[in-house]
């Protein structure tokens, strides 16, 4: 019988030593090329009366190394967490990557893997760490039998209309706000979620108050336009048109994410929303002045109605 997954933010944070299938990745996204091989692992790993894991790194590896800023996760650190333990893995260990990491050899850090886990299978596809990289599946192929543990190459090969899915594929999706193509390569609704903060209430003014988002300052947004998206709000499901932008008209400068709730009336400050994307309405563009703008967010409201009505988050 499986116990509760438990998440540890280092290998040596892991609270027992037992026989154990792990899985190495960044799985940023835990799209579905991601899903078919931990669920693939976990089988295999309660078949053999062993522990499923998976190792990731936090921050991720190239964000460290070229000390890249601004947006660039698909998820945030707990929702990877959610999503790697909702395919049936038992433990996750969110290392952080550091300069001490990096320049870490791969027959060392192995050994820390063994140490810990007591590994007995490592899952991976396009796997290289250590110093320079040097861990790769040939290298732990030499290393495996001295050490106790075999290797299991495995490939995320899984396509969606004739294209590869990857976490790049979703995040040009992203970039591009194609919704629909996103979902499609992560099995789910795109979601993101933020603590309902004051904002300018410029929104109530014109008869459309909206939830303005505060969202992790590192978490990838959808390109700046109008979505069709739900929310969840005391356990029933809102649509909501939700704006990602600068809101040209209005501000011009900071960028936002702001809900308005269809059918709702209520006071949301200081609450969590979750919003799940599941279609692009226009690209954000400017106005002439609040009419114009007013008359807009109506249509825009009226399509979401339409487009969602039939959809599911």
């Amino acid at each position: 019988m499986k116990h509760p997954p438990i998440h540890v933010d280092n290998l040596s944070a892991v609270p027992d030593r037992q026989p154990t299938y792990v899985a190495l990745g960044s799985f940023d996204g835990v799209h579905l090329g991601h899903q078919a091989v931990l669920r693939q692992m976990s089988a295999a790993a309660q078949a053999a009366g062993a522990r499923s894991a998976v190792l990731t790194f936090f921050p991720h590896p190239k964000r460290f190394i070229r000390r890249e800023q601004g947006r660039y996760y698909i998820n945030t650190l707990e929702d990877r967490v959610d999503l790697l333990t909702a395919q049936g893995i038992e433990l996750v260990v969110t290392h952080p990557f550091d300069e001490q990491l990096r320049v870490t050899r791969a027959a060392d850090f192995v050994d820390q893997l063994c140490a810990a886990l007591d590994m007995r299978q490592i899952w991976g596809g396009n796997i290289a760490f250590g110093y320079q990289r040097e861990g790769d599946i040939n290298f732990l192929q030499q290393l495996g039998p001295e050490k106790g543990f075999a290797i299991h190459p495995v490939s995320s090969l899984v396509t969606v209309d004739d294209k590869l899915v990857s976490s790049s594929r979703v995040r040009r999706g992203l970039t591009v706000g194609d919704i629909v193509d996103v979902n499609a390569c992560l099995g789910r609704s795109h979601n993101l979620s933020g603590v309902v903060v004051l904002g300018d209430q410029r929104g109530r003014t014109i008869g459309f108050p909206t939830a303005n988002l505060a969202v992790w300052e590192e978490l990838l947004l959808p390109a700046d336009g109008v979505y069709g998206a739900y929310t969840w709000i005391d356990g029933r499901r809102y649509m909501t048109a939700t704006n990602v932008g600068v809101r040209p008209t209005v501000n011009g400068r900071e960028r936002t994410v702001e809900a308005h709730v269809l059918d709702f009336d209520g006071d949301l400050y200081g609450q969590t929303l979750r919003l799940a994307f599941i279609e692009r309405i226009r690209a954000e563009k400017r106005f002439s002045g609040l009419q114009e703008l007013q008359a807009q967010i109506r249509e825009d409201v009226a399509l979401v109605r339409t487009r969602l009505a039939d959809s599911l988050p």
